[in-house]
Order: structure tokens, then C-alpha cells, then sequence
């Protein structure tokens, strides 16, 4: 289970403001790369909380709202399907995550970040941790920020594009979504540079 080892590292270091960051929807057809930032006190009490990928969305959804309460604070950031198209899933995760920091309403004095890749342009030091989403407790809490808001925007654009099933599958490359595209096509919201056909 994540702890917060990494981040008492850096506090004891002096650097008080640790963000953790994550993404989710990477692998995704269509949407968003949605990003988080999280920064948590020393006296976080997150019971529960774990790589998003780990948890039900019912779990997911529940501890949300507990992040926030507990967190300092918590930032979201995302780049568009035609932003993915332009810089590449991957820059676009990473320019998601550095608008996620951006919108954090203090100074940061190190970024965690999930992976092995830092982020361009970040206003601070930076460690990567590999599988940091079950190391770092910031970087769950950005895991499951960063997924719960995604799936909303998803289910919210599967109200004006029904038949792609996206309430469901969120977005992923499904079988169910595969047929929906053979069907109907892409949307507006689907990621061009991606094979939309199996």
C-alpha cells in the first residue's frame, strides 16, 4: 500500500509543498488526458486509498471527496483529443500534469511524479518513482483524482454521443467501442493519431 515514505523524505529535507502527479486516459480512444495534482499534509489520513487502477469506481468516487478534505491542495489539468493528436499521448500526460501543478494554489517545492519521465518545464525539483501510484500516497491520491474526473467528463460526453458507450467504457479501446466507431465513425472527441479500427 502507498505511504507517504517518499514525501517524509522530502519534507524532512525542508521542502514542505510536495505534489504528487498522475494521469489517467492515456490508453484512451476518445477524451481527455486528464491530469492531478495533490499535496499532502504530514497528518494525512487516506484509509483505503491505493493505485486507482486497484479500486472499484465505487471506491473511487468515495474517496474523493475525502482528498480533498484532507488534502492541502489538490489541482486538475488536462490536454484535448486534438492536443493529444498534436504533441503525442505521451507530452500531452506530461503537459497535462504541468497545468495540473500550475493550477495549485501555492508554490511547489518538488514535484512526485508517477513514471520515469519529469515534466517539462516544472518550477521546481522533480523525482520520478516508478509505480508511484502504489509507493507514494500523493501520487494515489493524484491517481484517483485524476480518474474519477476523467470518467465524469467521459460520462458527461456520453450524453451528447450515445452510441459510443463511453458511460461505460470510459473512453477505452473496447470491443463494444471498436464497433460503435466501424458504425458511426469518430467523433469530435476522438483521438485521430490513434488506430480507431481493429
Amino acid at each position: 500500500m502507498p505511504d507517504l515514505s517518499f514525501e517524509r523524505r522530502h519534507w524532512d529535507a525542508g521542502r514542505r509543498m510536495v505534489v504528487g502527479l498522475d494521469e489517467a486516459g492515456r490508453g484512451c480512444l476518445a477524451g481527455p488526458v486528464v491530469a492531478a495534482a495533490v499535496v499532502l499534509p504530514p497528518d494525512a489520513h487516506l484509509p483505503g486509498l491505493d493505485d486507482s487502477k486497484k479500486l472499484s469506481a465505487e471506491a473511487r468516487e468515495a474517496l474523493l471527496p475525502v482528498i480533498q478534505r484532507e488534502a492541502l491542495a489538490v489541482g486538475i489539468g488536462q490536454c484535448s483529443p486534438a492536443e493529444v493528436d498534436e504533441l503525442n499521448v505521451l507530452w500531452a500526460a506530461m503537459e497535462a500534469m504541468r497545468r495540473a501543478a500550475a493550477s495549485l494554489p501555492l508554490a511547489p517545492d518538488l514535484f512526485l511524479v508517477d513514471g520515469n519521465r519529469e515534466v517539462p518545464g516544472a518550477p521546481c525539483p522533480q523525482e520520478t518513482v516508478i509505480k508511484g501510484d502504489t509507493l507514494s500516497l500523493s501520487i494515489a491520491a493524484a491517481s484517483v483524482v485524476a480518474k474519477v474526473t476523467r470518467d465524469r467528463i467521459m460520462v458527461t460526453l456520453d450524453a451528447a454521443f450515445p452510441v459510443y458507450g463511453w458511460a461505460g467504457h470510459k473512453g477505452y479501446p473496447t470491443a463494444a467501442h471498436y464497433a460503435a466507431l466501424a458504425a458511426y465513425g469518430p467523433s469530435p472527441h476522438h483521438r485521430r493519431s490513434f488506430r480507431l479500427t481493429r
